[in-house]
């Protein structure tokens, strides 16, 4: 079988504003399919795809509300971590649930992007 693209692809009511956070974040770019549907490219790959579900309920992560999917995206140390969540908080993501501590070697942060999909941010020594 020769599947030639493999990738998420996450539900929002607002598909410009999902797009734009992911695309924005991991250095890509939007791509526009109609109304339905953006398909967000990274380093000339095709990385993530988000399409119109206007009844979509955003999880409520840890309770409530089911998530479906998430993402973790590792970072080298705790340098790189701490810019990765500046850079995801300034593009409209929101800290569910912080380190325990902050300071450690590895660690993990939970948030949700805007259109409330948690994901990972995570540290460990190179």
């Amino acid at each position: 079988m020769d599947i030639k693209h493999r990738m998420i692809v996450f539900d929002a009511a607002d598909i410009d504003a999902e797009s734009t956070f992911w695309a924005e974040f991991l250095g890509g770019t939007v791509e526009k399919w109609g109304d339905r549907w953006r398909a967000i490219w990274v380093d000339g790959g095709w990385a993530l795809g988000v399409q119109l579900a206007p009844d979509h309920v955003p999880p409520e992560w840890p309770d409530g509300a089911p998530q479906q999917i998430h993402l973790d995206l590792y970072f080298e140390g705790i340098d790189a971590h701490a810019a990765a969540h500046e850079q995801a908080l300034a593009l409209g993501a929101r800290l569910l649930k912080p380190a325990e501590d902050p300071a450690a070697a590895r660690g993990v942060q939970v948030y949700a992007d805007p259109a409330g999909h948690p994901f990972c941010l995570c540290w460990a020594p190179g």
